[in-house]
This record gives C-alpha cells, structure tokens and sequence, in this order.
C-alpha cells in the first residue's frame, strides 16, 4: 500500500505527516485515512513527534489559545494532565508550549514562542485540518465564541471603573455649575389696558 506523505511549510514551522488511505472507506489513493507519524520542526527547537493523539493534544491547545489571543483574552489552554499546554508567559511577552511525553521518566519540554512563531504554527495547522486529502476525523473542539465575560474580563478594572466616575464628575460638575447661577428677577404682573369700549364690571354695591 502506498504510504503518502503531505508537508505544510510555514517561515518558522514545519509540519510533516504520514499515512494511508482507508481502504475500507474506500479512499482514494492519495488520501490519508490512517495516520502513521507526524513530525513537526519549530525554529530552534529539537524535531517533535508523536502519536495521533499527541496532535489533537496539540491542535486543541493551540488553536482556541490563538483565537483567544487574537480577541486580546490571555489564558492558558491544556489541562496539567494532557499532553499539550500553551499560555502566556508568565514574564516578558511571548507564549509558553509545554509538551508532556506519554512515557514515564520523560520531563515536559517547554518552549517560547513569539507572536510570529505562534502564528506560523497556527498556519500550519489549520492547513491540514482543512486538508481535503487527509480524511481524519480530529476529535477537537468546535470553535465557540468568547463569552461576555472573558471579552470583559481582558479589560483593566481601572478602565472599566474610568468612564463611571469620570461620568459621576462631569454630572456633579454640571449639577454644581447650575447652583451657583443666579436666578432670573421675577417680573410684577402688569395691568393691560382694556380695549376701547369695554367697562369694567362694577360690584353690585356701588350700582
């Protein structure tokens, strides 16, 4: 069986994978259907490999951790237990990717990644979850809109706090300017002179 192989090049990432088709779902011959290995090469970093759930590990990290970077929400993706973490660093800008080995003895290797290699890697990885050749089914996560809060959330509490109170000051203000003005002198009612040829009415008395 012929073993197909597909490459996805980025500036700073390389992502390499291995396969065949699934005769039994009646693949074409260049499809992959079974996922053999897969290799991925980070600028500075040491070649990455691993199984196929080690690549949804990644691709459930990476992905929605970049979309919440994109909305300007900073949190990290990735349990303690899984494979594949990535969150900000915790000084300095920049991203932290942990990656767990499955065997025992084996220490988690992190990296730093730029706002660029991050990027590339995203590239990279969104090329074959949409490619028509790879017949995988990836077990990630839908895409799900942010929710209020964290929208809200990424906003410092002194920004949020600073248009009610500059709001409160502008009020009082103009409250404070209105008191001291002066109030308009108020105007004795005068008599009009009635029209020719209309007397007044006379009491009863004086008739």
């Amino acid at each position: 069986m012929q073993k197909n192989t597909y490459r996805y090049e980025q500036t700073a990432a390389l992502l390499l994978v291995e396969g065949y088709p699934d005769l039994s779902a009646s693949h074409g011959s260049e499809a992959i259907g079974i996922l053999s290995a897969w290799r991925l090469q980070l600028i500075g970093t040491p070649e990455l490999e691993g199984t196929r759930d080690h690549l949804e590990s990644l691709m459930t990290a990476v992905m929605p951790y970049a979309r919440h970077q994109l909305s300007g929400v900073g949190r990290r993706f990735g349990a303690s237990s899984s494979f594949v973490s990535i969150g900000p660093m915790d000084s300095g800008p920049g991203h932290q990717l942990e990656l767990r080995s499955s065997r025992e003895g084996v220490e988690p290797l992190q990296i730093k990644l730029d706002d660029a290699d991050l990027a590339d890697l995203v590239r990279c990885l969104d090329r074959l979850r949409l490619d028509e050749r790879v017949k995988l089914t990836w077990t990630i996560p839908a895409d799900q809109p942010l929710k209020r809060q964290e929208l809200v959330d990424r906003i410092p509490l002194q920004r949020r706090l600073a248009a009610p109170v500059l709001g409160g000051f502008a009020l009082a203000a103009t409250v404070g300017v209105a008191l001291l003005q002066p109030l308009p002198p108020i105007e004795e009612e005068s008599t009009k002179p009635l029209a020719p040829g209309i007397e007044t009415a006379q009491p009863d008395a004086e008739r």
